[in-house]
């Protein structure tokens, strides 16, 4: 066992909008490294990074590996030509491959990765990291993969959650998934809240099927193996699928939105957390969403609310002086709109009492009184009595101080679902059931 080492494998941006899947390269290397008795030391693992990026494709998931081998020399050569094959270059992939030999992974690697949960990295900044720590990198395109690879390799779990992707047999590629919406159904109300955002009841959707082109069938999201491997028993279809692969993610961890947001960082595409003042009443648009302003410190920010979250009338209802925590991703401005905070979710901290002004009430008769005319008073059309000053009332906010969240299925890859508030994972590795071939 003394002359094995540890590599770390890291790859990312192998897909394009129009195919392939940068787990379904995981789940190719994967059955390649096991044919040949390859032994891992942790899941594959799926990281989810800053998902306001402008040229992710679907989740921003970037795939690392981590094995224990007498020949990485080998592995490497093959995972070469694995990432070439598997990979979408002809529409617009940019796959990144960085290999690392250590068991221990350097402050630099999750300093790097850390950034990537909330930041926009250059590409060219990832060469220069990768040069500078000598690893082997390799990619075609413009390399813009090599930052979710390193990010792959360097993130560091705080807390975690288990996704089981199923692969389609590459027949079906690009044709019509077909699942049993009532399996889906029951499938959630028998394993939550050990899995989590597999049907929007409200909406009656399947949330566990993606609708392009690409090699998943379906995906669960849960917190351990056995409520995993469960679920997927009940899934019901007819399509004769290749396998399945587990991966530990950071989905459903809300990573993205952990950092604050300062003057001096809130950059287009930034994503993080706000702390603020309402500073300017909601104005709803023609299309339903719902816009106001924050003020956090020594600066002022547009947040706006869309209606596809189904929370736009809880920012509707906000007046300035609510205190809110906000988290969501920055939109550049332009010449028609200003830099904007886009929310993915409000927590109320403290609600602004709402007064009223209202016309004096008659004592006598029970009747509104009338206005006589400015700065002349108010007086009772039926008994005469009269009083000078309107009445002033707290009428009830219809919110509560609490946190917000979109409907499920608004949700992102990394949104924290309300069942996992509070919850840390620690998932120690098992090497059985977390691989299967058909």
């Amino acid at each position: 066992m003394s002359n094995q080492t540890i590599l770390n494998i890291g790859f990312d941006d192998t897909d394009s909008p129009k195919g392939m899947c940068t787990t379904f390269l995981a789940f190719k290397i994967v059955d390649l490294l096991l044919k040949q008795n390859t032994k891992f030391v942790d899941y594959p693992r799926l990281i989810r990074f800053n998902p306001n990026i402008p040229w992710k494709t679907r989740g921003n998931g970037a795939v690392s590996l981590r094995v224990k081998t007498k020949n990485p020399k080998k592995i490497k050569h093959e995972i070469k030509k694995l990432v070439t094959k598997y990979s979408d270059v002809k529409n617009g992939a940019n796959p990144g491959l960085v290999f690392f030999e250590s068991e221990q992974i350097p402050k630099d690697f999750s300093d790097f990765s850390s950034l990537a949960m909330w930041q926009l990295i250059n590409r060219d900044n990832a060469k220069k990291f990768a040069k500078k720590n000598n690893l082997e990198f390799f990619y075609h395109g413009n390399g813009q993969g090599l930052v979710g690879a390193i990010g792959a390799i360097g993130y560091e779990f705080d807390d975690n959650t288990l996704e089981l992707l199923s692969y389609r047999r590459q027949s079906k590629f690009g044709t019509q998934r077909s699942l049993s919406t009532q399996s889906v159904k029951l499938m959630q109300e028998k394993t939550s809240p050990e899995t989590f955002n597999s049907f929007d009841t409200k909406k009656g959707r399947i949330l566990i099927a993606p609708h392009g082109p690409d090699p998943v069938f379906y995906g669960i999201r849960g917190e351990n193996v056995d409520s995993l491997l469960l679920a997927s028993k009940m899934i019901k279809t007819d399509e004769k699928l290749n396998g399945y692969m587990i991966f530990k993610s950071n989905q459903g961890t809300g990573d993205h939105l952990k950092n604050n947001l300062t003057l001096e960082n809130l950059k287009p595409y930034s994503s993080g957390k706000l702390l603020g003042i309402v500073s300017s009443s909601p104005k709803i648009s023609k299309g339903g969403h719902v816009f106001f302003k924050i003020k956090s410190k020594n600066f002022e920010i547009n947040c706006a609310m869309y209606k596809p979250t189904g929370i736009t009338s809880v920012a509707s209802k906000l007046i300035k002086g609510d205190k809110l925590l906000v988290g969501g991703g920055v939109r550049k401005a332009s010449k028609l709109h200003p830099r904007t905070l886009n929310l993915e979710f409000i927590q109320i901290l403290h609600l602004e009492k709402l007064l009223i002004s209202r016309n004096p009430l008659c004592k006598i008769c029970n009747k509104n009184m009338k206005s006589k005319g400015k700065n002349q008073g108010f007086q009772c059309v039926v008994c005469g009595k009269k009083s000078k000053n309107k009445i002033i009332l707290e009428k009830t906010r219809d919110l509560r101080e609490k946190s917000y969240l979109p409907i499920i299925s608004a949700h992102r890859h990394l949104t924290r679902p309300s069942q996992r508030e509070g919850k840390k994972n620690k998932t120690k590795f098992e090497d059985s059931l977390w691989f299967s071939i058909n």
